[in-house]
């Protein structure tokens, strides 16, 4: 077939083309990547920080519960299934958008049936059937529809990083959950180490008093340090329950604060290997995603520049309506068409252009906000690693502190319980408090390095189950 053109229809269209070619120029050309600077190390990394990020960090700790309450959060936590239906329903647009380059093909097909009389004139009756075929298809001269894709490809990629992210949230929450169950464990255990410890100072007191008769109100200060060590059991008590409904939840379980963890916290490793600033941006989950964000909005904001230039479009149509049934499929009775169509908007009122001129603005703002996640992303790092290594200095104060502490106090009642001359109940009861204050203190700071320490690689975004091949 040979389409014959008018020459001033040439002319048309090649003005048109320019014309728009001039309009879309106008325009600044977006950025879909953005080169972030990054020193050579971290700031506040320790000796032998510099290899690779640390892989398959769950099991640093040693934790076959810890282990065992990660596989059940992964399984069932509802948040992190809305994530994945989220990101699958992502694919499934991704794979719609790809019709935009295939033609539109559609079917119709109609039949009707009349009767007519009018008196006592014969009624006549007629039929007419229909079935026609309708195609369009835009061709991608542009690549507008190609850029759309992309961008589309982009969003779906986003989406599997966040996923990744929010499982990898989702291990580290629960690894915290699951040593705040201890922590919470042990302080109730030492409740109860300090109510017996404060019955035993009040059984003594009521024996001196009664073989002495003096000592009235050390009796009253054992009596309400006892009443004082049972609301504080109480308190321990609802703590630890609470801490027990948190890690259900994240295992997508009834929160009856039934669950039980282990008697002691995790052992931590003295160095973590943090990699280099570099290998964040490579690893880390939400800068994936803030990457491929900014180069979906790069593509959708070409897509809306190219909408300046012309679309070319074909239809075709065949089809026929014949007054017989049988005839509906008859080649002698189809008729069809075949058209070009060259379509140039000329006036909108600015929406085409500003809509272009805000997608750009949106490109703008997406590398704006890459680069500020990874600056977030830094210090998150640099805090972690600066904390890690204050945290294991003061634990070690603490732990001379409790030593000296539980001298203190096993001395203190002991001159008491002998009647000593210069020893008295307050004696003992402050020692008792230094004492139950130092290992409450030394249960809490090793809880917060093993929060930090999770926070740490969360931060680093390493896998938390696969190692490196050859570590």
């Amino acid at each position: 077939m040979q389409w014959n053109f008018p020459k001033a229809t040439w002319g048309l269209v090649i003005a048109m083309t320019l014309l728009s070619a001039c309009q879309s120029l106008q325009f600044e050309t977006p950025s879909e990547s953005y080169d972030l600077k990054t020193p050579a190390s971290w700031q506040a990394s320790g000796k032998g920080s510099q290899g690779k990020i640390s892989q398959g960090w769950l099991s640093e700790f040693s934790d076959a519960g810890m282990n065992s309450a990660v596989e059940r959060a992964i399984a069932n936590n509802h948040d992190l299934a809305a994530t994945a239906a989220r990101m699958r329903e992502a694919e499934y647009i991704r794979i719609a958008g790809q019709s935009r380059l295939l033609p539109n093909i559609s079917l119709s097909s109609s039949g009707r049936y009349s009767m007519s009389g009018n008196g006592p004139a014969p009624s006549s009756e007629a039929e007419r059937y229909g079935l026609s075929v309708s195609a369009s298809w835009e061709l991608d001269v542009w690549k507008r529809l190609r850029d759309l894709n992309q961008a589309s490809e982009a969003d779906v990629a986003a989406l599997r990083s966040l996923y990744r992210g929010a499982r990898l949230s989702l291990v580290a929450s629960t690894a915290r959950t699951w040593c705040n169950l201890i922590a919470a464990e042990q302080q109730l255990e030492l409740a109860k180490i300090t109510l017996e410890s404060f019955e035993s100072n009040l059984r003594i007191s009521e024996r001196n008093y009664i073989g002495t008769g003096q000592g009235s109100l050390d009796v009253q200060f054992g009596r309400t340090n006892v009443a004082s060590a049972r609301r504080s059991l109480e308190a321990r008590r609802l703590e630890r329950d609470e801490a027990a409904r948190a890690l259900e939840i994240l295992c997508g379980q009834y929160p009856s604060g039934k669950t039980g963890a282990g008697a002691s916290l995790p052992k931590l490793k003295k160095n973590i290997p943090a990699g280099i600033p570099a290998d964040l941006v490579e690893r880390r989950p939400d800068l994936e995603a803030e990457r491929s964000r900014l180069f979906a909005t790069a593509k959708r904001a070409d897509a809306a520049r190219k909408r300046l230039l012309p679309s070319i479009g074909l239809t075709a149509s065949g089809g026929n309506s014949v007054s017989q049934f049988s005839d509906l499929l008859d080649p002698q009775w189809l008729a069809a068409s075949v058209a070009a169509n060259l379509t140039q908007n000329l006036y909108s009122g600015g929406e085409i252009s500003n809509l272009a001129r805000a997608a750009t603005e949106r490109n703008k703002a997406a590398v704006h906000d890459y680069a500020q996640t990874a600056l977030v992303a830094y210090r998150e790092v640099e805090s972690a690693l600066s904390e890690d290594g204050s945290l294991a200095d003061q634990e070690q104060f603490l732990i001379q502190e409790v030593k000296q502490a539980e001298l203190a106090k096993k001395q203190a009642t002991r001159d008491y319980a002998d009647g000593i001359e210069g020893s008295d109940i307050l004696d003992v009861l402050e020692a008792q408090r230094r004492n139950n204050i130092a290992k409450a203190s030394l249960i809490l700071l090793r809880n917060r390095r093993l929060q930090n320490r999770i926070d740490l690689h969360l931060a680093l975004g390493g896998d938390y189950k696969t190692r490196d091949s050859g570590k």
